[in-house]
């Protein structure tokens, strides 16, 4: 494997994990409350894709959304790590395992 596969996984579990997240929290009772999660799962989500799509094409301007996928991600993993569900638990977790394998790549790559 090339290697990006790392990153590209995490991006890709990422990005599933943001998904189902904010699909799950449709289904919660108090649904305004989930609002802000919901929109940083979908937001997550789209910069994971596009991020990974960025990096699979080696394109000069990979680092750049690097940069700006960390930080969502570590944005969504603390609103989801306020919410009890499940959904949001493991979904935090996913965006702290992307966000650090962002880090890591910047590292390489800086």
């Amino acid at each position: 494997m090339n290697q990006n596969s790392e990153i590209l996984e995490k991006l890709a579990l990422c990005a599933a994990a943001c998904e189902m997240c904010a699909d799950a929290c449709l289904d919660e009772e108090n649904v305004k409350m989930m609002v802000n999660c919901i929109r940083l799962d979908r937001d997550c989500a789209k910069i994971c894709y596009t991020t990974a799509s960025f990096i699979a094409s080696n394109s000069n301007h990979a680092q750049h959304l690097v940069d700006e996928c960390m930080e969502i991600c570590g944005k969504c993993a603390e609103e989801c790590a306020q919410h009890d569900h499940d959904h949001c638990q493991q979904c935090a977790e996913a965006c702290r395992d992307c966000e650090e394998a962002c880090r890591s790549f910047s590292g390489v790559n800086a």
